[in-house]
């Protein structure tokens, strides 16, 4: 996991929709390397296929989702129930004094999530479901960068392998959030990028959530998802500023041509 970040000073806080996080007088913006951006476009379809719910609609459409914005996990409830929780990107530990921008994590490695002290607590008791039906990449040219949307070929949303905590102030203040796992990329991304978020299949998804999985076991999360069943679509520029949420941003378009010397 990398990212780049850029602090600037301001004197109120402000709504977090356009890439950035804001914390007690501080706005911070990530670029990251690795799932750095998702779409969740079509809710009633996500709802019925990670909740098995048709009618419920609670969910906005989103074509652009950012570190710092919030979106809605799944977490298991009372009775091993499915809770459907609005959550904000970017793991802020329990434990730490306060919710710096330092500690903000996106992304954990599925392989050593288990290692590492900031994740230990959540892969063991705090495991959810991120719902989406695709996400970005950029591949390195010459000529720039360029975006892709990644996802399946069927059209059919799935559900990210994530991590949540709870933040507590001593002034009371609740702060939910969460972080997406990834592993190595499988033939299809892996010319964009090295690495891809843990896809979960609708089987993986009760397991990750299940309680009883152990910790030790989740080394069976690590396999990506097979490149046979997904697909990459080129798409502009338009979704490179976290301030653009439209279907724009989804939209194909065709890859410049490649310029030679003869």
């Amino acid at each position: 996991m990398a990212y780049l970040l850029l602090e600037v000073k301001v004197k109120t806080s402000l709504p977090n929709r356009n890439g950035f996080v804001l914390d007690r007088g501080r706005i911070t913006w990530y670029s990251l390397s690795v799932c750095g951006r998702f779409i969740v476009s079509n809710p009633k379809a996500i709802l019925h296929e990670v909740l098995g719910e048709h009618e419920r609609s609670e969910i906005e459409a989103r074509y652009n989702v950012t570190p710092g914005q919030t979106s809605s996990v799944v977490t298991v409830g009372e009775n091993d129930s499915r809770c459907l929780t609005e959550m904000q990107w970017g793991l802020v530990p329990s434990w730490v004094s306060q919710p710096t921008t330092g500690h903000r994590m996106i992304n954990a490695r599925v392989e050593t999530v288990g290692e590492k002290p900031a994740f230990r607590e959540s892969v063991a008791h705090r495991r959810c479901v991120v719902p989406a039906d695709g996400f970005y990449e950029w591949q390195k040219s010459a000529g720039g960068k360029q975006p892709y949307l990644l996802r399946l070929n069927t059209g059919t949303p799935f559900g990210f392998a994530g991590l949540w905590d709870c933040w507590r102030g001593s002034d009371g203040h609740v702060l939910e959030t969460f972080t997406i796992l990834t592993t190595v990329a499988n033939a299809l991304v892996e010319p964009i990028h090295k690495r891809m978020p843990v896809i979960l299949d609708r089987q993986q998804r009760e397991a990750w959530l299940l309680p009883w999985t152990r910790p030790e076991g989740i080394h069976q999360f690590c396999e990506p998802f097979p490149a046979s069943a997904m697909e990459t679509i080129p798409v502009s520029d338009y979704v490179n500023n976290p301030a653009h949420d439209s279907v724009e941003c989804v939209q194909a378009v065709p890859l410049p041509d490649r310029q030679t010397l003869f």
